[in-house]
């Protein structure tokens, strides 16, 4: 077996509409279908994300909180490269989302910085 890559990574969101608009409106995503599930009153939102990640973004009714992060079991969050971080963090910010500070990874030297989509799940920019 041998993996050529990710595909996507899915995400559940509380507001459909709002977290639409994030990953579209304010990350630039590309809507490439856009489909409702009637009988699990569920949408499902393909979009692709400049660089070439896909993200599949679901509804549901009444899903669960997320565990306490960021230390909690299972995926802890998912990065972006970016070819420079301190920019992405401005637009980022300008655009009303939510970021921490600039950081240094300390094994690597490369730039890095956390944001937050609207349920709060944690993003990073990694340094190209």
């Amino acid at each position: 077996m041998e993996f050529l890559g990710i595909h996507h990574v899915a995400i559940i969101a509380t507001d459909y509409h709002r977290s639409k608009r994030f990953y579209t409106e304010t990350l630039g995503g590309t809507v490439l279908a856009e489909n409702y599930r009637a009988d699990r009153d569920s949408w499902k939102l393909d979009v692709a994300l400049p660089g070439g990640c896909r993200i599949e973004l679901f509804s549901f009714p009444d899903p669960p909180a997320r565990p306490s992060r960021p230390e909690a079991a299972g995926l802890r969050h998912l990065a972006f490269v970016v070819a420079d971080v301190p920019a992405a963090l401005d637009a980022l910010r300008e655009r009303g989302v939510r970021t921490e500070e600039l950081r240094t990874d300390e094994y690597t030297g490369k730039h890095m910085a956390f944001f937050f989509d609207p349920d709060d799940l944690p993003l990073e920019l990694y340094e190209a």
